[in-house]
C-alpha cells in the first residue's frame, strides 16, 4: 500500500491559500496562486504517485519469485536463504528505485505456508513541496505448499559389464543419494512410493509370483527332479505382449528355465555356456548338466558374477521390489543388486517391467505392495516416473553355432528363436522394441528420465535414451563416476521439486 492520504495534501494545500488570501485580499494574486499550487499538487501526486506504484509492483512480483523459490526448498533454512537471494536478485534486475527494502518471511510449523511481506521506501520530487519527503509502500504474498504424490521405479542395469570399474557401486552410491534426496530424513512420506526394477536380459519378479505362470509352466516349475526351485525369472511373452501392460490375469507367462543340456535325455536340450566357450553337442555331457534324474549327476551352481554358473537359475539376477513407502526396504533392494553375467543386455525388457511396477492395470498383483497400488494415471495430485540406466547397448552374448541357437540363453529365448542367426540382426529387434515401449509408456503420461553410463553406449544408444526420456533435459549421458553421482542429484532435486506446487 502506500501511505500517505490525498485529504493531507488538500488541506495542506488551503492552509497556503489561506496564507495568501490574508496577505492578498481582494486581488487576483491569491487566486491564481492557488489555481498553481492545485495543479503542482495534483501533477506531483501523479508523477510520485506512478513511481511508487511501480515499485510496489515491483516488490510484489519480486515477493512473489521469492515465494515460489521457498516453497521448492526442501528445509526451512533453504527456504529462507533461497528467498532472500530470489528477493534481492528480482529488486535488482528492475532498475526500481527505492531507498530501502526490507522482506520478512514466516513459514507454518508443518512448513506448508509461506508468508512473505516487503516494504520500501520512494523518495519523492512534486510531493515534497508539500511536505512529502517520501512514500512508504508495502505488498504480501502467500505460497501454500501442496505436495504431490509420486510413484517412482529406478529400473536398473545389473549386466555384467556393471563388474567392471567400480560401475555396480557408483550406480548405487549415486541411486542411494536421489533416495535420500526425494525422502529426506523421514522413512515415509505422505503418498510417495517407490519400486527397484533390476534387469539384465532377464527380469526377476520373485516365485511368490507363480500363479503368473501359464498352467504348462507350473507344470514345470512343479517338476520334483529339478533339484531346486524356479527363483522367479519370466520369458517375454510373445505375439506383441512383450510391449504392453497387459496384466498376467490377460496373457499368462512362462518360467525362465535356463536348459539342462544332459545328452542323455530323450530330447536333447540346446548347449549354454561353461568356462568361456564352447563345445560340439555329441562331446559334452555336463555343461549346464542340472537335471536331477538316472541318468547324470546334477550338477547347480547359481553364481551371479562368473562363468561357472549352472543350474535352471543361471542368469537369473536380484528380484524386484515393487512399490513400498518404506525408504529403508527402496535401500536394501539397491544395496542387494549385483552384477550377474551371462545373455547380454535387453534394455527393452527391464523398461517395459518398470511399466508394469506403475500400470494400474497390474493393482492388487504385486506381492509386498499395498493392494490399492499402482494408482490410476489421473489421480489427482500425482506423478508417475520411472529413472532408468544402462551402461551398454542391447546385445545378445553370441556364438557360431546353431545348434546352441547362435546365443545364450534369455527372456527372450536365444538369437534363432527371433528368428536371428547373428547378434547385429538381434540388437536391431530389441532396439526397435525399446523405442515402442517409450512411445507407449509416454502414452500413459509416465514420466521418463533416461541414463546413459560409461564409455560404451555409443552414439544410436544414447540417441535412442535421449529420445525415450519425456523431453532431452531428462535425459543424462554420464561417461564418469563424477557425472553419474552428479546426474543422480539432479534428477533427485527435480523429482523433489515436482512434489510441490505452488
Amino acid at each position: 500500500m502506500l501511505q500517505f492520504r490525498k485529504s493531507d495534501i488538500f488541506k495542506r494545500s488551503r492552509a497556503w491559500l489561506d496564507l495568501f488570501a490574508r496577505s492578498e485580499e481582494g486581488s487576483l494574486l491569491p487566486m491564481v496562486a492557488g489555481s498553481v499550487l492545485m495543479l503542482t499538487g495534483a501533477a506531483g501526486l501523479t508523477v510520485d504517485g506512478a513511481r511508487a506504484f511501480y515499485v510496489k509492483d515491483v516488490l510484489q512480483k519480486s515477493l512473489d519469485s521469492a515465494g515460489l523459490a521457498a516453497g521448492h526448498a526442501m528445509d526451512v533454512d533453504t527456504m529462507e536463504a533461497d528467498a532472500a537471494e530470489f528477493f534481492a536478485a528480482n529488486i535488482a534486475g528492475t532498475g526500481a528505485t527505492a531507498n530501502s527494502t526490507d522482506m520478512t518471511i514466516t513459514i507454518s510449523d508443518d512448513n506448508e505456508l509461506i508468508t512473505l511481506t516487503a516494504s520500501a521506501t520512494v523518495d519523492t520530487t512534486f510531493m515534497s513541496l508539500f511536505g512529502f519527503g517520501e512514500i512508504t509502500v508495502s505488498a504480501s504474498t502467500e505460497i501454500t505448499r501442496e505436495t504431490r504424490g509420486m510413484e517412482l521405479v529406478l529400473v536398473m542395469d545389473n549386466t555384467g559389464s556393471m563388474r567392471s570399474s567400480d560401475k555396480m557401486e557408483t550406480m548405487q552410491e549415486a541411486a542411494t543419494d536421489l533416495i535420500e534426496v526425494v525422502y529426506g530424513d523421514e522413512e515415509t512420506n505422505t503418498n510417495l512410493w517407490v519400486g527397484v526394477v533390476p534387469y539384465i536380459t532377464q527380469v526377476n519378479v520373485g516365485n511368490a509370483h507363480y500363479n503368473w505362470l501359464s498352467d504348462a509352466g507350473k507344470d514345470r516349475v512343479d517338476n520334483d527332479y529339478t533339484g531346486t526351485a524356479w527363483k522367479g525369472c519370466l520369458e517375454a511373452r510373445a505375439g506383441g505382449f512383450d510391449l504392453t501392460d497387459t496384466p498376467p490375469t490377460v496373457a499368462p507367462f512362462e518360467p525362465y528355465y535356463w536348459e539342462d543340456t544332459d545328452p542323455f535325455e530323450a530330447t536333447v536340450w540346446k548347449w549354454s555356456r561353461w568356462s568361456g566357450w564352447y563345445e560340439d553337442t555329441d562331446t559334452v555331457d555336463e555343461d549346464n548338466n542340472w537335471y536331477d534324474d538316472d541318468t547324470a549327476t546334477t550338477n547347480i551352481n547359481e553364481e551371479n558374477n562368473r562363468s561357472s554358473a549352472l543350474g535352471p537359475n543361471k542368469g537369473c539376477g536380484p528380484q524386484v521390489t515393487p512399490l513400498v513407502a518404506e525408504k529403508t526396504t527402496v535401500l536394501d533392494a539397491i544395496d542387494e543388486m549385483a552384477p550377474w553375467s551371462f545373455g547380454g543386455t535387453a534394455g527393452n525388457y527391464g523398461l517395459v517391467w518398470g511399466w508394469r511396477v506403475l500400470s494400474p492395470q497390474w493393482r492388487g498383483l504385486w506381492n509386498g505392495s499395498p493392494a490399492d497400488l499402482p494408482l490410476d494415471h489421473d489421480e489427482p495430485f500425482m506423478d508417475k516416473v520411472i529413472v532408468m540406466l544402462t551402461d551398454g547397448k542391447n546385445e545378445f552374448i553370441d556364438n557360431d553355432y546353431a545348434e546352441l541357437g547362435y546365443s545364450d540363453y534369455t527372456s527372450f529365448g536365444r538369437l534363432d528363436d527371433l528368428g536371428h542367426d547373428n547378434k547385429y540382426d538381434g540388437r536391431d529387434d530389441m532396439d526397435d522394441r525399446f523405442d515402442e515401449i517409450c512411445t507407449n509408456i509416454k502414452s500413459d503420461d509416465i514420466i521418463i528420465y533416461t541414463i546413459t553410463f560409461g564409455s560404451t553406449p555409443d552414439e544410436d544408444t544414447q540417441d535412442a535414451y535421449s529420445a525415450c526420456a519425456t523431453n532431452p533435459s531428462f535425459y543424462f549421458h554420464a561417461p564418469t563416476a563424477a557425472s553419474l553421482t552428479e546426474a543422480f542429484e539432479t534428477i533427485g532435486r527435480q523429482l523433489s521439486n515436482l512434489r510441490l506446487s505452488k
